[in-house]
């Protein structure tokens, strides 16, 4: 975080008072003061937004967002009727390898907004939930940084990384060492890995809208398998 600020989960209600109160524009003060801030609140009770993005590559300083997909959902359902999708210009060109593997044309891109023309609907939609990702360094790297660079403003904020919940169970160091004598290669928590593992299909992967939606519905089994629709927020996100 900036200044040096710890993202131990204890820190982020000051964090999110202290952005609110430094925000740049009004969508992003409005979406920082109502961020559901209270660790306490039981998961089963949490209003949540599951979010992917798809980007040009894995390096927030050399590629960009091409896509974003959010879907709002709770323990007990998943709202498809509001999911969102929004397809963005980047400023950088990106490659037909990009193309092929996030169902993207250039055409589309070309006729997309940038994410400054979007973002008051990014926020909007996001506002008064807790994000649910499928690993969070992409999210958190290059949200932070295409918002930083449009608004001037930091963009962090708590979330719940299911890649993180099934890495704490299938890579902890005394499983890898069994699979190293058994010879088996390290279990996958890739997304669509993760959810067969709980009996969900796999969906075509590499869509953001669809990809969200997997997610959503890994982190509802994740909480009936392993914890329980009491557990605080504030013992799974990051």
């Amino acid at each position: 975080m900036a200044g040096g600020k710890s993202e131990q989960r204890d820190d982020w209600h000051d964090w999110l008072a202290d952005m609110a109160r430094q925000a740049t524009t009004d969508d992003l003060r409005h979406f920082y003061a109502g961020f559901p801030s209270d660790s306490t609140c039981p998961v089963g009770d949490a209003p949540l937004i599951a979010i992917d993005l798809e980007t040009s590559g894995l390096e927030p300083r050399h590629h960009a967002i091409l896509s974003i997909g959010v879907v709002p959902f709770t323990l007990r359902g998943i709202g498809i009727g509001q999911r969102r999708h929004w397809i963005l210009r980047p400023p950088q060109e990106f490659s037909g390898e990009s193309v092929a593997y996030h169902h993207i044309t250039h055409s589309e891109v070309e006729q997309a907004p940038d994410l400054a023309d979007v973002l008051p609907d990014v926020l909007a939609s996001i506002h008064g939930r807790i994000p649910v990702v499928h690993y969070h360094p992409i999210e958190r790297r290059f949200l932070d940084r295409a918002v930083r660079q449009r608004t001037g403003t930091v963009f962090r904020f708590p979330l719940i990384d299911t890649m993180e919940i099934e890495a704490q169970r299938h890579r902890r160091p005394w499983r890898l060492r069994l699979r190293k004598l058994l010879r088996q290669s390290p279990e996958s928590i890739r997304l669509n890995d993760s959810r067969i593992r709980y009996g969900l299909p796999p969906y075509e992967g590499h869509q953001a809208v669809l990809d969200a939606i997997g997610t959503a519905e890994l982190l509802q089994a994740q909480i009936q398998h392993h914890y329980s629709s009491s557990t605080a927020v504030g013992d799974l996100w990051l």
